[in-house]
């Protein structure tokens, strides 16, 4: 979504001063050791994130760890404390928890002036400046700035809700060419789509087929799979009233990541802006013996959060650096510098292909998102965490901020999820849902571990290639 940073890039998070956190340049020390003066720094050491301590108290280590899934089943109306679980599933507790979560309860989708199908008169503005104001005046419209002191209305923009009808419409007009070519009359124009915001661009391709190709339209299957309740029932509301019914068009409330439907005929799938807020896991690596640490977090009596690292004993997590190893993607040098850096991997996008390859095998991806972030936290591969406060988009300097009123997203970064998703969908179906060991070292005899890229001129050679099933390739577009 093309989230304006309103508010300059040096601005710190409100909550940031109470973060605590275990990883310093000094030597190691614990809640009943004394603490270093500040005048005692340490001069020779001038990588100051070369080292860090591991340690952390046994009573938060005794807290129970808790995952995204049952957090979401307590019926909890606020954050947990007394709790411990692994980065990711903080991040999408925070995002989509249906009780405080940030897409379920703080995040409204602005949505262009005019009828509902119709958007900004492009006709009518002499330049991109003009374009910016009459934006900025619709958020005005639509109430972004409050008086609370805290965060406050969470709004934000989509190129689908800019450029309506015509973004819609372009997307419409690359997946009816290849399903006129390769698929009608003999297969029904199946499509599904991912996180599906007020249902605008649906309802824009839709429309679009109903008119343009009404003998496509008639065809048309397109599933919405959307985990945010409130964004469901707008969806279903829009497209009723629409004329779009059921026999077209269904609106299914729950997250990819729990889709167990399985599609077997030739279908497309849409991700328009949805990966970057697909939870990542953090890692770095111990300096002396080149392992890699899994990130933790734990909440006390207090709400604060303290972050710890820790041997990876997390499934997705070793499948993920398995894999990462296989692909030959591995982290760049020099480690004495950067080893111990933090680093973002993407454990939720593995998940979302093992899906596609399980439930939609023959599908054709259509996948858009950024590629770079500013005013991202540090770290490889870093979020920016933002909120909105008085009409404010403000960037903060850390990833563990209040629950539910921080937007949390990730850049993508398109040649390696290639590769991942080349790899995955390969892979024979029972392969790819078993976790690989923890050790990180075992390979599937029936699979390779070449990388797509070492074949150089021979990629798309068709002895090379995987075989195209009946007919059907799957890739990208």
């Amino acid at each position: 979504m093309l989230r304006v940073l309103l508010g300059p890039a040096d601005r710190y998070c409100w909550r940031r001063q109470n973060l605590k956190a275990y990883f310093s340049s000094s030597p190691p020390w614990s809640d009943n050791s004394p603490r270093r003066p500040n005048g005692d720094k340490d001069k020779i050491n001038y990588n100051l994130d070369i080292s860090f301590s591991a340690d952390v108290s046994n009573e938060h280590l005794s807290y129970p760890r808790v995952t995204t899934d049952e957090l979401a089943s307590t019926g909890d109306n606020a954050p947990p404390k007394r709790v411990r679980m692994v980065v990711r599933d903080f991040i999408e507790d925070a995002l989509y928890n249906p009780h405080y979560g940030y897409f379920s309860k703080q995040a409204t989708i602005l949505t262009a002036p005019r009828e509902e199908n119709e958007g900004f008169d492009f006709n009518g503005f002499k330049d991109g400046a003009h374009l910016e104001s009459a934006v900025a005046s619709r958020y005005m419209e639509c109430g972004s700035v409050t008086e609370t002191e805290g965060p406050g209305r969470q709004i934000w923009h989509t190129p689908t809700e800019l450029f309506k009808p015509w973004y819609g419409q372009a997307i419409a007009q690359c997946l009816v060419s290849e399903y006129l070519l390769k698929y009608f009359p003999y297969e029904d124009f199946k499509i599904y789509e991912l996180g599906e915001g007020n249902g605008t661009l649906a309802l824009n391709i839709l429309d679009y087929l109903r008119v343009q190709f009404p003998e496509v339209y008639d065809r048309t299957l397109y599933t919405i799979i959307e985990i945010s309740a409130p964004l469901a029932r707008i969806q279903r509301e829009r497209l009723r009233r629409a004329g779009h019914s059921n026999r077209t068009v269904n609106v299914h409330h729950r997250s990819i990541f729990a889709w167990r439907k399985a599609e077997r005929a030739p279908c497309y799938v849409l991700a328009i802006e949805v990966v970057d807020n697909f939870a990542h896991d953090v890692i770095r690596y111990d300096v002396r013996t080149l392992e890699p640490l899994q990130g933790e977090v734990a909440v006390d009596d207090g709400g604060e959060f303290i972050p710890y690292y820790t041997q990876i004993t997390d499934p997705l997590i070793a499948s993920f650096l398995s894999l990462r190893r296989r692909l030959r993607h591995q982290p760049a040098l020099p480690w004495y510098l950067r080893s111990s850096a933090l680093r973002y991997i993407p454990t939720r996008m593995l998940l979302f292909l093992r899906v596609l390859r399980l439930y939609i095998p023959l599908h054709r991806l259509l996948l858009t998102d950024f590629s770079s972030l500013p005013d991202a936290i540090s770290g490889t591969n870093a979020p920016v965490v933002q909120t909105s406060i008085r009409g404010m988009m403000v960037p903060c300097q850390t990833l563990f901020v209040q629950q539910g009123y921080f937007d949390i997203l990730f850049p993508t970064a398109f040649e390696p999820l290639r590769d991942m998703y080349e790899y995955i969908l390969e892979q024979p179906a029972g392969i790819v849902t078993e976790a690989d060991d923890l050790d990180h070292s075992r390979t599937s005899p029936l699979t390779s571990t070449s990388s797509p890229l070492s074949l150089g001129m021979h990629f798309f050679s068709p002895s090379n290639r995987r075989l195209p099933h009946d007919g059907i390739f799957n890739g990208w577009f």
